[in-house]
């Protein structure tokens, strides 16, 4: 039989939330999304999700027993056992004050909800209808603000006795290095991550003398971004060209390490540093082969992204049959 029942992806960020109405091969047919109202301790997120769905419903002509289910991906950590989230501090909500998203939209729309990581959920997505084209074994790193990511072994999102697993972004790749806001010492995401080269660029334009505008830029007091970095070095500038030979080493070593470990088909690279494209992946790749084993080197390949904001409400839209099975 058939199923031709819809599906409904939320992906719920600290300052919007965007939705989106799909059928059962991941294809968008409606999307649409509103800010996310934080105060009061984020106690408004839930019931304007539930009100916005509700609405959007009636909007199209549609019955809850159209849908398969919800799906949605939360920052903060997800409990499976009683579908509830805590520590997303970005919406306000605490560590000792528990959300119950799974319960509460399920009852406010009718419709079954499912809830995990926006990292995982994002994996979800890129791994179903991305650049990871499906494949069984899929491994996503999203290089933004922070460097998170997920995995998929098998074609089962792989979590962890508690939630933990795929944290690329606290893989320790500097036993000496930055301080990380996790409590420890070199982890990926304090080199790799937009604030984390830029970090690495202040640093090694303090001991470089050569010509260089990253240089001027630097100790005129200048704001920079990683996408500064990127498009320097793309013009040859000699300093950029040196920060993101550190930053693609490092992240050439973690990436080999978990290819070591793994043996995905693909492994995918997205998040807002990833805009630096062919050039990033380039360089990276060149470490990637130095790090990883003969067998490894011949079938795991990096990608990066191709559906960008997409890939949030898509993964999450993929929880209902993943889980619902």
């Amino acid at each position: 039989m058939i199923n031709d029942k819809k599906l409904i992806g939320v992906d719920l960020g600290g300052t919007t939330i965007k939705f989106a109405i799909l059928n059962q091969d991941g294809e968008i047919q409606q999307k649409w999304s509103q800010e996310t109202n934080v105060l009061d301790e984020g106690s408004h997120i839930i019931p304007d999700i539930i009100e916005s769905i509700n609405h959007h419903l009636d909007l199209y002509q549609m019955k809850p027993e159209d849908f398969s289910g919800i799906g949605m991906g939360t920052p903060g950590g997800v409990n499976r056992e009683d579908g509830s989230v805590s520590g997303a501090f970005n919406l306000n909500w605490d560590e000792d004050k528990k959300v119950y998203p799974v319960r509460d939209i399920t009852e406010g729309t009718k419709i079954q909800t499912f809830v995990e990581n926006d990292a995982n959920v994002a994996a979800l997505g890129e791994r179903w209808k991305g650049a990871g084209e499906n494949a069984d074994d899929v491994v996503f790193v999203t290089l933004g603000t922070g460097v998170g990511g997920g995995i998929v072994t098998n074609g089962k999102l792989v979590v962890g006795t508690a939630g933990g697993a795929g944290e690329i972004g606290h893989v320790t790749v500097d036993p000496h290095g930055y301080n990380c806001n996790c409590g420890k010492v070199g982890c990926l995401e304090t080199i790799t991550s937009a604030t984390g080269i830029v970090r690495v660029a202040r640093d090694m334009a303090e001991e470089y003398s050569g010509d260089s505008q990253l240089k001027a830029k630097l100790d005129d007091g200048d704001d920079i971004s990683a996408k500064d970095v990127y498009d320097l070095a793309k013009e040859n500038d000699s300093l950029a060209l040196k920060v993101v030979d550190r930053v693609s080493m490092y992240l050439g070593l973690a990436l080999g390490n978990m290819a070591n470990t793994l043996n995905p088909e693909y492994i995918v690279i997205g998040g807002g540093v990833s805009a630096a494209g062919e050039f990033l992946l380039d360089k990276v790749n060149n470490y990637f082969i130095e790090y990883t084993f003969p067998l490894v080197r011949e079938t795991t390949k990096l990608k990066l992204a191709t559906l960008g904001n997409g890939a949030g409400v898509i993964g999450a839209a993929s929880l209902v049959n993943d889980k619902g099975e």
